[in-house]
């Protein structure tokens, strides 16, 4: 996490540069889809953004299962923080989601497996976010916070996998699974779609290190306070 925080400059550069070479090779250099046109477009925002959350909602797994072990404040830092980020590209999953649905299905929304259970994540993570704000004693906190991060977690094999377990209008994986009937990527689509996961995930790692140095003020401060609390 240390080197996460020291590297900011490098990383919101490398996310910046690799952003906007993303952003040409989806919107200009690759072709559109034969079906949907340059709908389909959005994919190179939409996969990026769900993948993204994924990363944050495993980082939120392991640091609240090693505040529960080590019992060490850091690694809530590391759960509170990625789950902020988490919440904010699930958010935004579900808005360029809609705004791709409704050109593909007609409708902006539908209660599609998919859809439905990646709303039930948002819900569960917000909630977690909720719950953080409850507890003055930062350890309480973290000891509840980390019990909700485990368990929010069962949700993602759910989302993931409900385009297989249920019938569904969300298209199944095309790249991961490629025999399930969808047709195959062009390469430029693919060389478009891979950028801008490197470019998503770089653009996280430095959000979350820059959220990493601000949780740190807000633990000292909430400490002093709680130390405060217990005095009078």
């Amino acid at each position: 996490m240390e080197w996460i925080q020291r590297q900011g400059r490098l990383l919101g550069l490398t996310a910046f540069g690799s952003m906007a070479i993303g952003a040409y090779l989806g919107l200009v250099w690759s072709p559109p889809d034969v079906d949907q046109g340059d709908a389909m477009r959005i994919l190179y925002m939409h996969v990026p953004t769900i993948w993204t959350a994924y990363l944050a909602y495993f980082l939120v797994l392991v640091g609240s299962v090693l505040y529960l072990w080590k019992r060490d404040l850091k690694w809530d830092r590391l759960a509170g923080s990625a789950a902020e980020l988490g919440v904010l590209l699930t958010a935004l999953t579900l808005a360029v989601g809609s705004v791709w649905a409704k050109p593909v299905w007609g409708v902006w929304w539908t209660w599609d497996p998919r859809l439905t259970t990646t709303a039930i994540l948002f819900v569960i993570y917000a909630g977690y976010l909720m719950l953080r704000t409850l507890a003055a004693d930062p350890r309480s906190r973290a000891k509840q916070s980390a019990i909700v991060g485990i368990i929010g977690f069962i949700d993602i094999p759910i989302v993931h996998m409900s385009v297989l377990w249920w019938r569904s209008l969300h298209q199944a994986p095309t790249i991961l699974q490629p025999n399930l009937g969808n047709a195959p990527l062009d390469p430029r689509m693919e060389v478009a779609l891979f950028v801008n996961l490197f470019a998503f995930t770089v653009l996280f790692v430095f959000l979350l290190g820059q959220r990493l140095k601000l949780a740190q003020l807000e633990q000292r401060r909430d400490e002093v306070l709680w130390e405060e609390a217990r005095v009078v």
